[in-house]
């Protein structure tokens, strides 16, 4: 998993290149919304991308992670497949539910069940390198729905410029990301790691989450400010060293979210000892998300190696999917 994630850079590297070479097939139309279907780490991609497009789309972007689509998903529908293994049960399903409603479809996958569909129905199928877990591959799929999107003219803006720029901080920084990653991931050991963000930039809250989740095998929670100032933040009433805050934080935030979260630090620092604040780094969106992404993945191996777990080994999950597979 370590080699996986510094490989980071030169995976997105090679995504733009795969995106590049790619000829679509389906012809570009006008869109009522757009549904990106896909799960864990085949899905994260979608809910990054619609933090991103939250005030620049001019139709919905909804990001399913069901067995099923939303009734409107018809004609004048994109719909987004996104299953790195190919075989996500839910995913396929909702492959079968887009044809149907004749949908217009592009796939992103490395074989499986959802390539064989879309070779067969002659519909978009971009392919990446099999081999390795879904949750190591964001940066190959993400790259590649946003090509989609830039191909039906629903994005705006050079976001190949933003990757190149990515791939260049990450590798500058690299040294300084693994030596802050492992000091955080000493403050959050043995600890409940709780995560707060803002609105548009949840989708890496959620990574981390799920990162904690499979990498560290350890549970954890997430929530965005302001939203938590209305609920949870009433729950922050008893004293409890088990839990360790993470604030991620951008110089660029919304003044208001910045103003609460200082407020939150203060209400917080009262009933846990440990509250780690991480800003980004660079200027554009896809910058600022990437470091996140890179920075965190490192933090939840090294939660794995401190926990001493194997951060690639994921049974239970298998174990459910076997389960599945009998009945």
């Amino acid at each position: 998993m370590k080699e996986l994630i510094a490989d980071f850079p030169v995976q997105l590297e090679e995504a733009l290149i795969i995106g590049q070479n790619y000829h679509f097939l389906s012809a570009r139309k006008t869109f009522s919304n757009i549904v990106l279907t896909g799960l864990g780490g085949s899905g994260i991609g979608g809910s990054i991308i619609q933090n991103f497009l939250g005030d620049k789309a001019a139709i919905p972007f909804i990001v399913n992670k069901d067995y099923t689509l939303p009734a409107f998903v018809g004609e004048n529908t994109l719909v987004l497949v996104s299953s790195y293994s190919g075989n996500t049960e839910e995913t396929v399903a909702c492959l079968q539910q887009a044809l149907k409603a004749k949908a217009t479809i592009v796939c992103v996958t490395s074989g499986g069940k959802v390539a064989e569909v879309a070779r067969k129905k002659k519909v978009d199928c971009i392919l990446l390198p099999a081999g390795m877990p879904p949750r190591a591959c964001l940066g190959y799929s993400i790259v590649q729905v946003l090509f989609a999107l830039q191909y039906h003219k629903l994005l705006k803006g050079d976001f190949e410029k933003d990757i190149l720029a990515s791939i260049k901080l990450l590798k500058n920084e690299t040294g300084a990301i693994q030596k802050s990653a492992k000091a955080i991931a000493k403050k959050l050991n043995g600890k409940i790691p709780v995560i707060y963000t803002a609105p548009n930039f949840e989708g890496v809250a959620v990574r981390f989450r799920q990162q904690i989740n499979e990498n560290g095998k350890m549970l954890a929670w997430h929530n965005v400010i302001p939203e938590m100032n209305h609920n949870e933040l009433v729950g922050w009433r008893d004293k409890n060293d088990n839990l360790g805050v993470v604030m991620l934080r951008n110089e660029s935030d919304y003044s208001r979210v910045q103003m609460r979260m200082d407020s939150n630090k203060k209400v917080i620092k009262k009933y846990t000892s440990t509250i780690i604040e991480i800003f980004s780094q660079g200027k554009s969106y896809w910058e600022k998300i990437f470091y996140f992404v890179h920075l965190t993945d490192w933090v939840s191996v090294y939660l794995a190696d401190l926990h001493g777990v194997d951060a690639t080994e994921v049974k239970v999950i298998d174990s459910l999917k076997g389960e599945l597979n009998k009945a």
